[in-house]
């Protein structure tokens, strides 16, 4: 039984040599890569990682988008003995400085010229950087640096060190065994320096084993993975599920090109987090707007048929047969074609995780007719914890504990974990390996929430950001920002939402609009502007987000453990929060204490009764330049409601 990835990927070569393993757009046309051809490249990169003087138990980093040679690099490392750390592509040069001191690497292996030019940004700071590989040599023609050549060399080397050695290979990967690490992921880094979860093979692929029989996963799957290789989540479902299953995963040409290249794979198994799906339905909505009277008319006749009886079918409810008919004739008109706009004809699974996703959003996925489930973990947990099982799906839960899972809630509301996917340690920092970890071996995830009758793990928030509302006249009301953030933001005129309320009176936000759907909005009422900041600050779009803020009020309001989070005040900011401004982590979760603290004097403003503030904000963009962006922003007063008494 093979007990490393590596091993994995040989089993599958000898199985099923000729059979699809990856395929990468390139130019238009789709490039495949059969699990033979996979093995005699790792084989030579790993051959030639050792000729360079990679050494088992070491760190390569690997930074680029989803590409079969990248993927081949990291088993090619792995096959070692080695380490592969993946990094976010989309990180500035500096973010890399403190991973790669602290995982001492001497070798990366990077896509193209973009990440070429960060790591030769940063060799002054990381002197022991010695030897870069380059995937794509577009641009790098006439770089003269030591150490750096491209991953053709690095192929050619190797293919002669086979040649010379040709045994070593395979006793290298022989020598592997499941307790090895396998890889070191590091976190986003919301309060500090990054920490380096570090994970076993055995740990990985217990838990893509468990998510494969689970959701009876086959090598017949279609995957698109077009996240960032950094994120545990399109790891786990693009490469430690790709081995335990052995189905095909599909790199798209470029960031770009991703709506086009999922309607032409048609995955058959999909993961994305919720900032992706609230994406596509805004596409959804901004087409929608631009439709014909009559086409607005049945698309909202039929949506109003697939919200009612949509998820009861999904789940394999009883519905009435007149019911039944109305959503068929729906999904002929409407439900099908959509869903094969959006890539979806042939998705059998589907998940979101990575953060809360908001349940309006969920349901909407699910009404026509999209096997969309949630599933709970974390990068220290291998990600599966907890999943939805087929025809038990909820929108305010995120499934059951999965086989070898246990769950326990303390007294505090704090949900623990014990699971064969736990992380090892957090790479030297036994601290915060203690602080996470009890010596009986449960993990402790942060989060707040708890089981309900049925079994279901239902996340509240995490446990650190749940508040309570102090005076007025919901003192004692509990607040739990994510929950209200995640409800806003499934208008396709909200992008992101930080709400603000613990220890205070009252519930006040900040609110992003959509600058595509908003902008849609605007011209079709022939409203001008000049660009995010001059639309921000329109009269126009102030009545149209209030509307959006005071439907989340009534809602909540039905809800007498939410009623007092209600939002009270809110304004637009005049600029997109941004990760590169140190506003969003790189998996674009909101840093709700950094934003509080460095737009301190909008909080005072909404707080203090103002009507309107000055701000000026510095921003860094793409290019490395940086400049001001500033603006009097209004702040809207909302209508909140009473809230509603539950039946006795």
């Amino acid at each position: 039984m093979p007990a490393t990835f590596p091993q994995t990927m040989l089993a599958h070569a000898q199985a099923r040599p000729d059979a699809p393993a990856l395929r990468e757009k390139s130019f238009g046309i789709w490039q495949t890569i059969t699990w033979a051809q996979l093995a005699q490249l790792v084989r030579h990169l790993a051959c030639g990682l050792a000729q360079a003087g990679f050494t088992r138990g070491e760190h390569l980093v690997v930074v680029g988008e989803n590409r079969p040679r990248l993927y081949a690099s990291m088993l090619a490392a792995q096959s070692l003995g080695g380490i592969p750390v993946p990094l976010y592509q989309d990180a500035v040069a500096s973010e890399f400085v403190f991973p790669i001191n602290n995982a001492e690497v001497r070798f990366a292996i990077v896509e193209d010229q973009e990440q070429v030019d960060k790591l030769l940004e940063l060799r002054a700071q990381c002197p022991q950087l010695q030897r870069i590989w380059y995937d794509d040599p577009r641009g790098l023609r006439n770089y003269q640096e030591d150490g750096l050549t491209s991953l053709d060399q690095l192929i050619d080397a190797g293919r002669a060190h086979d040649t010379a050695h040709p045994g070593f290979f395979d006793t290298e990967v022989a020598k592997g065994n499941e307790h090895d690490v396998a890889a070191m992921f590091f976190t986003s880094g919301t309060t500090g320096n990054p920490k380096g979860v570090v994970h076993t093979h055995f740990t990985l692929l217990d838990r893509a084993t468990a998510g494969k029989v689970f959701d009876k996963l086959t090598e017949r799957e279609e995957v698109l993975a077009y996240m960032p290789p950094a994120w545990i989540g399109q790891n786990i479902f693009s490469y430690a599920q790709w081995l335990a299953c052995g189905y095909i995963v599909n790199c798209p040409e470029s960031a770009s090109t991703v709506t086009i290249d999922l309607k032409e794979i048609g995955p058959t198994y999909y993961f994305a987090p919720p900032r992706i799906f609230e994406g596509l339905l805004t596409s959804v909505t901004i087409r929608m707007e631009d439709a014909s009277a009559l086409k607005r008319w049945l698309y909202k006749t039929c949506m109003a048929v697939a919200r009612r009886v949509g998820p009861a079918l999904m789940d394999g409810k009883p519905v009435s047969t007149l019911d039944r008919l109305k959503y068929r004739l729906g999904d002929v008109l409407i439900f099908g074609p959509l869903r094969n706009t959006l890539g979806f004809s042939r998705v059998r699974v589907a998940y979101t995780a990575g953060e809360a996703i908001g349940p309006d959003l969920f349901t909407f996925y699910r009404s026509i007719g999209v096997n969309l489930k949630q599933l709970y973990g974390s990068t220290e947990t291998a990600v599966f914890v907890c999943l939805q099982p087929d025809h038990e799906v909820k929108a305010d839960t995120v499934g059951v504990p999965i086989d070898g899972v246990e769950i326990k809630v303390t007294d505090s509301g704090e949900i623990l974990v014990k699971s064969p996917g736990l992380l090892k340690q957090y790479y030297k920092n036994p601290q915060a390996t203690a602080e996470v970890l009890t010596r009986d071996g449960w993990y402790h995830t942060g989060d707040a929430g708890f089981l309900d009758a049925t079994g279901h793990l239902k996340i509240i928030d995490r446990a650190k950001d749940v508040g309570r509302i102090m005076g007025g006249p919901n003192d004692g009301a509990m607040f739990a920002p994510k929950y209200v953030e995640n409800k806003l933001k499934f208008f396709p005129y909200i992008k992101e939402a930080v709400a603000f309320g613990d220890k205070r009176e009252k519930v006040c936000a900040f609110i992003n609009i959509d600058f595509d759907a908003v902008g849609n909005w605007a011209e079709k009422r022939n409203l001008p502007y000049a660009g995010y900041t001059d639309l921000a600050s329109k009269p126009e779009v102030f009545n149209l987000i209030r509307e959006c803020v005071e439907q989340v009020n009534a809602d909540l309001a039905a809800d007498e453990r939410l009623a007092g989070s209600q939002i009270c005040r809110f304004l637009i900011l005049h600029k997109e929060l941004d990760a590169d401004d140190g506003e969003l982590t790189r998996t674009r979760k909101v840093r709700r204490g950094h934003i509080g603290e460095k737009y301190q004097v909008l909080v005072d403003a909404l707080y203090g009764g103002k009507s309107e503030q000055f701000i000026e904000t510095a921003v860094k963009f793409e290019d490395g330049r940086t400049g001001a962006v500033s603006a009097t922003l209004k702040i809207i007063d909302v209508r909140t409601f009473p809230a509603l008494k539950r039946a006795a």
